[in-house]
């Protein structure tokens, strides 16, 4: 398994001795060794049906597979990095927030819920699933981790939101009162609700 480690805040390190850990394609900015860098292929790297999955929910993620013995350094925009250890679970994330992910990880679509009743907008997520780990990006500074437990439901603003795991269940509302106090009611202002068990991730700065 790929370690996955932070150099500094912004930068990633992957230590490679024979395995193989998928990025970002472009995402790569420096490596020492014996490394070889290939795109992922269809559907990131996960085959034919996470590929037309992607296409079919316009939902996109293009990743590079980095194998060999060595360390290469990833990073983009300068933006924050943390990396998230996953033990046989699923983590929910927003694909332009994901960096790099150990190759026996596996990724695919899920469908999140409709952006409310009047629109009919639905909205999809990219899922990372396994065992290892995945470094993702964050604007503003590192990420927050906000527990979520069933006495104490989660409301956050979509534009902050990375990612989530854990039992949750993740619903849209309707909420223009909070976002007029800040001076952002314009247009339909909803927010994403987690109810149950588990972990939200999210950045300092708005997309």
């Amino acid at each position: 398994m790929a370690q996955l480690q932070l150099s500094g805040s912004k930068v990633l390190t992957a230590h490679l001795a024979g395995e193989t850990v998928r990025a970002i394609t472009g995402s790569m900015v420096a490596f020492d060794g014996q490394v070889s860098f290939k795109n992922a292929g269809m559907g990131g790297g996960d085959g034919f049906r996470a590929a037309l999955k992607r296409k079919v929910v316009g939902e996109s993620l293009a990743l590079m597979e980095c194998t060999g013995h060595g360390v290469v350094y990833f990073a983009v925009d300068a933006r924050d990095v943390t990396v998230v250890e996953l033990k046989n679970e699923t983590l929910q994330v927003e694909s332009q927030q994901l960096l790099a992910l150990d190759g026996q990880l596996r990724t695919d679509v899920a469908f999140t819920g409709l952006r409310g009743a009047s629109s009919g907008q639905g909205l999809f997520t990219t899922t990372v699933t396994g065992a290892g780990s995945v470094a993702l990006l964050s604007a503003g500074g590192p990420l927050i981790a906000l527990e979520v437990s069933p006495q104490y439901p989660l409301v956050v603003d979509p534009d902050a939101y990375v990612a989530s795991r854990g039992q949750l269940n993740q619903t849209f509302v309707t909420d223009v009162s909070w976002k007029s106090v800040i001076g952002e009611g314009s247009g339909e202002a909803f927010s994403l609700r987690f109810d149950g068990s588990g972990v939200v991730y999210i950045q300092p700065a708005e997309r």
